[in-house]
C-alpha cells in the first residue's frame, strides 16, 4: 500500500500551493459551515466542526474565514446555507474505485459533472453501494520525519497510544485509528513533540490494486479533474501507483 499512501501525501503537499489555495479555502469554508449546521457552533461539544476548524488551521485558513463559515452555518451571516453530502461512487482506469464526496446546492449539476469527468477520464460513475465496502472509514494522522529510525519510534510509540495500525513508506508514517479516537491521538502525539502533518477523517482502502504505469498516469489526471471540481471536498480511490509515476506527478505538481 506503499504507492497509495506516497499518493495521499503528495495530494495533500499539492493542495497547500498558493496556486490552489483559494479552492482549498472554500472547500474548508463549506465543510465549516456544514458541521456548524448539523451539531451547532461550539467546536467543543461538535466533533465533526471541532475537526474542521483544526484542519482549516493546519491549512493556514484566515481566522475569520473560519469564524464567518462557522456563523453562516449557525444561521448569522446571511443565514443558513443549504449544502446537501451526497458520496458517488464510481470506477477508473484498470477498474480501480473511486469515492467522490461533495457538498452541492445542486445535486442535478453535481452529479452530470462528476459523470463527465469520470467518463472522459477513462472511468464510469456506479451505483450506490458498488463499490463503498471496498474502504473503511478511519482517522489517519500523517508524519513526516527524515530519520528512519525515528519513524520506527514513533509507530511503536503511536500503537502502545492505542492506534489500530500504521503504515512506512520511507520519511512517511500513517497512523491509522478509530474516528472517534482520532483527536485524543493526535493530542497525545503532539505531547510527545511527534511531528504531525495532517490528521483527518478518511475513507481508507482495505486493499489496492497496483496499476501498471498508463493506467496509473490516467488515473492520476483523472482525480485531479475531479478535486477541481467545486463542489468536491473529498476524492477516494484503491488504487496503489508505481513510484516512478508518482515522482513524476510530483514534479509536474
Amino acid at each position: 500500500m506503499s504507492g497509495h499512501s506516497k499518493w495521499s501525501q503528495i495530494k495533500h503537499q499539492k493542495g497547500q500551493t498558493d496556486a490552489r489555495r483559494g479552492q482549498l479555502f472554500t472547500k474548508l469554508a463549506r465543510e465549516l459551515t456544514v458541521a456548524a449546521r448539523m451539531g451547532g457552533s461550539n467546536p467543543s461539544g461538535n466533533t465533526r466542526l471541532r475537526m474542521a476548524v483544526q484542519k482549516a488551521r493546519d491549512s493556514n485558513m484566515p481566522t475569520d474565514n473560519i469564524e464567518r463559515a462557522i456563523r453562516r452555518g449557525a444561521g448569522g451571516a446571511g443565514g443558513q446555507v443549504q449544502l446537501e453530502e451526497i458520496t458517488y461512487e464510481g470506477f477508473g482506469p484498470g477498474g480501480v474505485a473511486i469515492l467522490v464526496h461533495v457538498l452541492t446546492d445542486n445535486r442535478n449539476r453535481t452529479v452530470s459533472e462528476v459523470r463527465g469527468v469520470l467518463e472522459r477520464g477513462g472511468g464510469k460513475l456506479g451505483a450506490a453501494g458498488s463499490v463503498s465496502w471496498l474502504f473503511e472509514q478511519k482517522g489517519v494522522i500523517a508524519i513526516e520525519e527524515a530519520d528512519p529510525k525515528k519513524v520506527e519510534e514513533m509507530a511503536l510509540l503511536a500503537i502502545e497510544l492505542e492506534a489500530d495500525d500504521f503504515k512506512v513508506d520511507g520519511d512517511l508514517l500513517e497512523v491509522y485509528s478509530p474516528l472517534e479516537k482520532l483527536e485524543t491521538l493526535r493530542r497525545s502525539l503532539e505531547q510527545h513533540q511527534v511531528p504531525i502533518s495532517r490528521a483527518e477523517q478518511a475513507m481508507v482502502p482495505k486493499s489496492t490494486v497496483l496499476l501498471e504505469a498508463k493506467a496509473a498516469a490516467g488515473t492520476l489526471r483523472l482525480l485531479d479533474r475531479l478535486e477541481e471540481l467545486d463542489d468536491v471536498q473529498k476524492v477516494y480511490c484503491n488504487a496503489e501507483f508505481p513510484d516512478e509515476v508518482l515522482e513524476q506527478y510530483r514534479a509536474a505538481a
